[in-house]
């Protein structure tokens, strides 16, 4: 899937996550989380496996964790990447993300 423009999925309230992706060459991930030290891993593992399961391969992507599930992120990535590619309409929720 080619991005065509940034775009950002989420909330900072508790439990939850701001995502941005923008188009960039091969993946470029940030992350700013207060549970880095415990979760950094898991989270990175987890956005890789979303933009691959996406077919993401060119996304500059930076999350700002406050808290979230695995669940709850992998939503948010979702949303910030078909908001990226102007996909708004018969969405495979939960299908592509498996």
């Amino acid at each position: 899937m080619e991005l065509k423009k940034a775009a950002t999925a989420g909330t900072l309230e508790s439990s939850d996550c701001m995502v941005t992706v923008e188009p960039g060459e091969g993946i470029d991930f940030t992350l700013d989380s207060s549970v880095i030290n415990q979760f950094g891993n898991q989270i990175r593992k987890i956005t890789m496996e979303t933009l691959k399961n996406l077919g993401v391969d060119n996304v500059s992507i930076h999350i700002v964790d406050k808290g979230a599930l695995d669940c709850t992120l992998k939503a948010r990535i979702e949303g910030a990447v078909y908001r990226a590619v102007d996909r708004y309409e018969n969405l495979p929720w939960g299908g592509a993300i498996q």
